[in-house]
């Protein structure tokens, strides 16, 4: 107690008498050393923060495959060894003991905690440092990571939700239903029964837009919703290819039922009813798509289907 009051320092800041000192975990090392450490924990940071910058410029650029490997591995690995080195030299995990001595300290141990003290504030100073160096590294990584987000390709928009008949909606003439040739279609080149697989002229290759035109018989009835009555030609009825479960082509034809049938899962629908579908997993009807002739006699449509075509996705009636 007479020793703290004399000198105006902690008795207990430096552990006993010279020779009765506690070792450390000898992690502390000298100045130069823990300056080395930090200098060397920094570099790797900062090599890490470039490979990571230098990886989103490359991708953004087009993408080389090798060669975004080799920087992703420098961006992870300088931050790897970084933190290593960090950990090594300045969080010791080795445990100390030692007797307990009185809490007597002399001249020369209150000059070494103030020494030791003093040394531990540059440290604290250089850690700022090395906590700058490793946040740059992990912002430029984090940020090179989320480019290949561009990968997933565009924003759909209302792609899912539109086919190119769309353009007929406004436009005089429509859009004329073509065969895969890209020939269009006369309603009396359509036997009764008959199914043809059509497409909008000039869209053959649109993989949304696969339409099955059917003739029914005279003796079949539609039950058709009263806003469709005018979407069919002379018992000439066209409905969306694409079966409403899973997107596979709806192609087989029951004529004395009126019945489409999917080969995939066995969805069956009424052709009378708006292909309503009676069997099967699909759960919604065929989109059906308004016809009309135009004034060459060909067949045309009005407007997009009446849905969207194929199965089901989360933002469909949206």
């Amino acid at each position: 107690m007479t020793d703290i009051e004399s000198h105006g320092e902690p008795a207990g800041s430096a552990a006993g008498a010279a020779g009765d000192r506690p070792q450390t975990s000898g992690r502390a090392g000298t100045p130069h050393s823990a300056a080395a450490a930090e200098t060397l924990a920094a570099a790797c940071f900062l090599v890490a923060a470039v490979a990571a910058v230098a990886l989103g410029i490359v991708y953004w650029r087009g993408g080389q495959t090798q060669l975004e490997g080799l920087l992703l591995a420098v961006a992870m690995g300088g931050i790897g060894v970084g933190i290593v080195v960090w950990a090594k030299r300045f969080m010791p995990d080795d445990e100390v003991e030692e007797d307990r001595h009185p809490l007597v300290s002399s001249d020369e141990e209150i000059a070494a905690f103030r020494s030791d003290f003093e040394h531990g504030e540059q440290s604290i100073v250089g850690r700022r440092l090395l906590i700058g160096s490793l946040g740059a590294a992990l912002t430029a990584l984090g940020a090179a990571l989320l480019f290949p987000i561009r990968s997933l390709g565009p924003r759909p928009g209302r792609g899912l939700k539109r086919t190119p008949y769309a353009a007929a909606r406004g436009r005089p003439g429509g859009v004329r239903l073509v065969r895969a040739d890209n020939t269009p279609l006369r309603p009396n080149e359509l036997a009764v029964d008959g199914v043809v697989t059509v497409f909008p002229e000039d869209h053959t290759e649109a993989a949304d837009s696969p339409t099955l035109v059917i003739r029914t018989r005279p003796s079949q009835e539609l039950q058709l919703p009263a806003d469709r009555e005018d979407w069919v030609v002379s018992g000439i009825i066209a409905y969306s290819k694409l079966c409403t479960h899973v997107g596979c082509p709806v192609g087989l034809y029951q004529a004395g039922e009126a019945l489409l049938l999917c080969p995939c899962h066995q969805s069956t629908f009424d052709v009378l009813d708006g292909a309503r579908p009676v069997f099967g997993p699909a759960a919604r009807p065929l989109p059906q798509l308004p016809i009309a002739v135009d004034d060459e006699g060909y067949l045309i449509a009005t407007a997009d289907f009446s849905g969207p075509v194929g199965p089901g996705f989360w933002d469909r009636d949206r």
